[in-house]
């Protein structure tokens, strides 16, 4: 089975910081990792070349040059080859150019049985590339998967996490899977692993070697119809009101008396 999974270097946004003035990410001096769900479909990918045999997984990011140290941390983890789009034309593309983009590399690669991406990346959460890689290509898709067994090299049986249950769907190959961080739990790099990585040659794709694959106009900013408005960092939620002391009946109504306040009922 010939596995490719897409994978994001995103800012760790336990340290990430807004300007002000532009409401955009301050990423100077912010530490880089590999998006979490696309680390569970990486491990979820090397556990079934573990237990399909003549399986092999790809891993295939867009972004900037230094997107190459996501890149060398999965080939440590035990990825055979890894492969980065990387082009000034691609720059500041929204979910539709990046799943265009990212969709032309997949073509570029040819023959594949499953292409795993991460249900969604931390610095963006929109959860929107993956699914719109599968409609680029044609493929039938399963999202926020959270358990995958290998039935056989044709078909795959996927616990897909809804809302108030569970969905088991039977799903045939070629297609996507996007990916939860229960899919797997990331195993870590090994020291053989960390040389290897380093001897191994990573691929760099830039527009001239997929632009058969594309329509220009649909890739970078100027083929992204997204604007952002705003953007805001999470804060802390102010400190609750505990009532004491009360009787059933005077908690009921003072439940009652601060969801009216709040205009809930």
């Amino acid at each position: 089975m010939k596995i490719v999974v897409c994978a994001k270097q995103v800012p760790d946004t336990s340290e990430v910081r807004l300007d002000p003035k532009t409401n955009t990410l301050i990423r100077e001096g912010v530490p880089s990792i590999i998006n979490p769900d696309d680390k569970a479909g990486i491990e979820a990918a090397l556990r079934i070349r573990e237990a399909v045999e003549g399986s092999t997984v790809t891993v295939l990011s867009m972004g900037p040059p230094q997107a190459m140290d996501a890149l060398r941390e999965a080939l440590a983890m035990g990825c055979d080859e890894a492969i980065l789009l990387s082009d000034r034309a691609f720059g500041g593309a929204d979910t539709w150019a990046t799943s265009t983009t990212i969709a032309a590399g997949l073509k570029n690669i040819g023959d594949f049985d499953l292409i795993i991406t991460g249900r969604q990346a931390i610095d963006g959460d929109t959860a929107q590339v993956g699914p719109q890689i599968a409609e680029h290509l044609g493929l039938p898709q399963v999202s926020y998967c959270e358990d995958l067994e290998v039935v056989d090299e044709n078909t795959l049986h996927v616990k897909r996490q809804f809302e108030d249950r569970y969905h088991k769907i039977e799903v045939k190959t070629p297609c996507v899977l996007t990916a939860l961080t229960e899919l797997a739990e990331p195993r870590y790099m090994t020291v053989h692993g960390v040389y290897e990585a380093f001897e191994k040659d990573v691929a760099v794709w830039g527009l001239e070697d997929v632009k058969e694959h594309l329509n220009i106009e649909d890739i970078g900013l100027k083929g992204s119809p997204t604007k952002v408005k705003k953007s805001y960092a999470k804060e802390g939620k102010a400190a609750g009101i505990k009532l004491t002391d009360l009787s059933a009946d005077e908690a009921a109504r003072a439940i009652v008396s601060k969801l009216q306040e709040k205009y809930l009922i």
